[in-house]
């Protein structure tokens, strides 16, 4: 009998030690996520959308589900243009901003590839950030415009009906045959702040692309050449550009819970090289065959794009193809600490390029006349993906309204031709090319069903006549 009760004490002992010991590593893995949070965003909110640290400490980084990280200390270096978050000094991390590439979280085990020239952009690009497309004068007459109705929507957008829910509209641009027909900004925000699009990245990487089809450097279906996969036996092999564009390459990644062990968490937050991180990845299913979201399927292709590009002229690549014909002279893609860009994740960029880059879509791939994406590169990009069951995603743009941001009023009733750049906290460009309409809406919306986008559309829509 005592026997047994020594052993049943000592099988307590270790049980009770296994679960300390879990407890500590899922601690010390959530102090890791936080610091890095708190580095990174600081960061990037500082140096590249010019904002004061106070504003971002006392809004973007205690924002509902984010209060704990009100015990991470954080310093801002201006100088050498580095910012550090640490615990209690146990578990530190940094941020380190470059001109022309902003902010990368580094690592003591990793070099940072140096920082490039940064050129300020031709005069000609200058001249059409300025020139926003046929900007609307002040004073111009707004024919098939109810202006009454519109101002309450965009008034609606910025409102707080729910003080415990809080919306945190930052930006709203809608525009309509090339004009701007509305344009808000909440306070400490303006026309000249990039704010960063989360998940829209995603779909400017969808145009990164397009330009390599269009050049005759990329093709869509035949199978990438990522080293991992290239064993004898691998079916990774087979996976395509299309798979991984339209979110079907069967890789394993766990996007949905957001924990410290999601993928898509310690990918962005706790690795220096992403797109190495997400081809190691196993197959979960076929080639072709499930539909998954996943953003490491979008850094495996910037990874891809470097490689094509060539290492000389990648972190010029987008601002020379793209950016700068465009004139979206505020518009940055960051990258990790190995060099590739995080394009699923970190583009920041003023609401007015942002909507610039909805008019490339809207106009069928042209910017100007000038050509950018190939002829039915828009048609691929809003064809639905077969793995998809509803329908509702295609080549790294959404064709209906992600649920946490969709009201729960019936179904999606928008026109069949609206789709969407996505991101979270509520980061939107939609376009709606039946109604020559491009809706920028940005801000910090951490909370489900708490911003309601199909809503925002329908009232836009009856404001603004076909």
């Amino acid at each position: 009998m005592k026997r047994h009760k020594k052993y049943f004490f000592l099988a307590s002992v270790v049980i009770l030690v296994v679960i300390l010991g879990i407890g500590l590593y899922y601690a010390w893995s959530l102090a890791q996520i936080g610091a890095a949070v708190k580095a990174k965003i600081l960061c990037s909110s500082c140096f590249v959308s010019k904002r004061s640290p106070e504003s971002i400490l006392n809004t973007d980084l205690v924002a509902d589900d984010l209060p704990l990280l009100r015990y991470f200390d954080v310093q801002v270096d201006r100088a050498s243009q580095v910012v550090s978050a640490s615990l209690w000094g146990v578990v530190s991390r940094k941020a380190v901003y470059r001109p022309g590439l902003g902010c990368t979280l580094i690592y003591e085990d990793s070099k940072v590839t140096p920082p490039v020239p940064h050129k300020k952009g031709s005069q000609q690009a200058h001249l059409m950030s300025q020139q926003w497309a046929g900007e609307m004068p002040r004073q111009a007459t707004l024919k098939h415009v109810d202006k009454g109705r519109l101002n309450s929507t965009v008034e609606w957008a910025f409102s707080e009906p729910d003080s415990q829910r809080l919306r945190r509209t930052r930006a709203v641009v809608i525009v309509q045959n090339g004009r701007i027909i509305a344009e808000r900004y909440a306070e400490g925000f303006n026309k000249e702040t990039p704010l960063l699009g989360w998940s829209m990245t995603k779909s400017v990487t969808n145009a990164l692309v397009g330009i390599l089809v269009r050049a005759g450097k990329l093709s869509l279906d035949e199978p990438v050449p990522v080293p991992e996969w290239q064993k004898p036996g691998d079916s990774r092999k087979k996976i395509t550009l299309n798979h991984l564009l339209h979110m079907s390459s069967g890789l394993e990644f766990e996007e949905e819970r957001y924990g410290p062990w999601d993928d898509v968490t310690y990918m962005l937050l706790r690795v220096p090289d992403m797109a190495a991180f997400a081809a190691k990845k196993k197959l979960a299913a076929e080639p072709g065959t499930k539909w998954h979201y996943s953003s490491g399927n979008t850094n495996i292709i910037c990874r891809i794009i470097r490689r094509v590009v060539n290492e000389a002229h990648y972190t010029a690549f987008p601002r020379r193809e793209l950016f700068e014909p465009m004139g979206m002279l505020s518009a940055v893609i960051e990258p990790d600490a190995s060099g590739t860009f995080v394009g699923s994740s970190f583009m920041y960029a003023t609401a007015r390029d942002w909507a610039k880059f909805g008019q490339l879509y809207l106009h069928n791939g042209t910017w100007a006349g000038r050509r950018i994406l190939p002829e039915g590169w828009v048609k691929y990009t809003t064809t639905p993906a077969s793995e998809s069951a509803s329908k509702d995603y295609g080549a790294h743009f959404w064709l209906k309204i992600p649920k946490p941001f969709r009201s729960n009023k019936g179904k999606d009733t928008l026109p069949d031709d609206v789709f969407h750049a996505v991101g979270i906290e509520g980061q939107f460009l939609t376009i709606i090319p039946s109604r020559s309409l491009v809706v920028v809406r940005l801000g910090l919306t951490r909370l489900p069903h708490v911003w309601e986008h199909d809503e925002f559309i329908k009232m836009i829509l009856e404001a603004v006549k076909e």
